[in-house]
């Protein structure tokens, strides 16, 4: 009896002990709560769309997407967490170098966000959709601008 109230009792203390870092508002990747107040670096256009990196259609229309709402995308988060791994601010950063055309989840959702712009969304609406997962999806073969 004893040890099945030792193992209780250890069992509410971690999860007393592990609440501290559920907290959902800390698991949404980096991203701008409001538009840019300067230019933003370019996404990556024309020539820069060929080699390896661009060996699929939908890789350049995933970039020409993206250079279409560059400020929508800067308030977009990228749930690749490429935030962690390279430093990214926003789903912008993505496609202002390669890292977009080789990551399936970031061309996802600027293929997402773009559509949802055309639908007249706002930025907001977007992310909370994006944030739900709604452009896991997207089918990027069939995205067309």
């Amino acid at each position: 009896m004893k040890r099945i109230l030792g193992l209780l009792a250890l069992g509410l203390v971690t999860i007393a002990a592990s609440a501290q870092w559920s907290n959902p508002a800390v698991e949404i990747p980096a991203y701008n709560a409001k538009p840019p107040a300067k230019a933003l670096p370019p996404v990556l256009s024309g020539q820069q769309l060929t080699g390896p990196y661009f060996s699929h259609p939908y890789q350049v229309t995933a970039y020409k997407m993206a250079a279409k709402i560059p400020a929508v995308l800067h308030q977009q988060p990228c749930y690749c967490r490429c935030d962690r791994a390279l430093g990214h601010n926003s789903l912008h950063s993505c496609f202002e170098g390669t890292h977009g055309a080789a990551c399936s989840t970031c061309m996802r959702e600027a293929v997402f966000a773009y559509q949802e712009t055309k639908k007249g969304k706002t930025p907001s609406q977007i992310r909370a959709a994006i944030e739900r997962g709604d452009s896991e999806s997207v089918d990027l073969e069939g995205a067309s601008l």
